[in-house]
């Protein structure tokens, strides 16, 4: 493998087609697609200020690098990344990847970033400004993870998702095979129009969730209690352990509660069998027979 240290680049496709090639100490100023079509580059202690640094790119090692925000739609069109102990900057990352696996990254502008990625595994990852991230993406393997940004996760499928903080509206929505594990969901509108969303020990909070959903599961979730209007025309098993503000018009199911505020049956239910929506309080605390 060449070697290339402590040196500096710019301007258009200086490293274009390199292969087998280790850079340490590396930094690319201004200009355009540095490695474009490139295979097996590893990048240790570098910095990329130039647009579009990584394109079409077949296996690479990042570690210990930063993208500043010059280096936008760094990484796109690539396969097999491993990016580890790295800042990323630069907004619009990631796009139409197939494996990637990030571990202790930081992405504080993360908006419209990792777009019809496939094979992700990200563990103690924190995005910020993360407006539209993971859009038709598939095969996702979450943990340890921070996020906040609106419209996250939107028309993704397989996905595991565990250990979470996500702040974010209209998350899930037209998802596909999702299960999320002892994370904390704050957000409006959460996983509206999704299909086979489990949710496992999750807190809940924002208003209206998980509407027009189909083979939803909830178990042993809590709700906040601004989560009012909760599970309109959705076909739902929920059990929540806390007390629930208000439950609109569920299409099937059954749903368990500590106490349920509302229930709100009107002219505008789509029910297509009578929906169990039962009080759990009194039930746990029932002496033994």
């Amino acid at each position: 493998m060449t070697e290339i240290t402590n040196k500096q680049f710019g301007g258009e496709r200086p490293l274009f087609a390199a292969r087998n090639l280790r850079l340490f100490d590396v930094t690319f100023h201004a200009g355009e697609s540095a490695l474009k079509c490139t295979a097996n580059i590893e990048a240790v202690h570098c910095r990329f200020e130039g647009k579009y640094p990584f394109w079409h790119t077949d296996g690479f090692r990042i570690r210990e690098c930063t993208f500043t925000p010059g280096a936008r739609a760094a990484l796109w069109y690539s396969r097999n990344l491993v990016m580890t102990d790295t800042l990323v900057e630069a907004p619009k990352m990631f796009r139409e990847l197939d494996g990637i696996v990030l571990r202790r990254v930081n992405i504080p502008d993360a908006e419209e970033t990792l777009w019809h990625c496939s094979n992700v595994d990200m563990e103690d990852v924190t995005v910020g400004n993360a407006d539209y991230l993971f859009m038709h993406s598939s095969h996702i393997r979450i943990n340890r993870y921070r996020q906040q940004g609106n419209y996250s996760f939107q028309y993704c499928s397989d996905v595991e998702i565990r250990n979470a903080h996500i702040d974010s509206k209209d998350a899930f929505w037209g998802t596909e095979n999702v299960t999320v594990y002892d994370s904390e969901l704050n957000g409006e509108y959460l996983g509206w129009h999704s299909r086979r969303l489990r949710l496992v020990r999750c807190k809940i909070s924002g208003t209206q969730p998980l509407c027009y959903a189909r083979d939803l599961i909830l178990e042993d979730c809590e709700f906040a209690p601004d989560c009012d209007l909760a599970f309109e025309d959705s076909e739902v098993t929920a059990t929540i352990l806390s007390p629930v503000t208000s439950i609109k018009n569920p299409r099937k199911g059954r749903i368990e509660a500590a106490s349920i505020g509302e229930v709100i049956i009107d002219e505008n239910s789509l029910a297509v069998d009578p929906v169990d929506i039962i009080t759990i309080r009194h039930a746990v605390n029932e002496p033994a027979i």
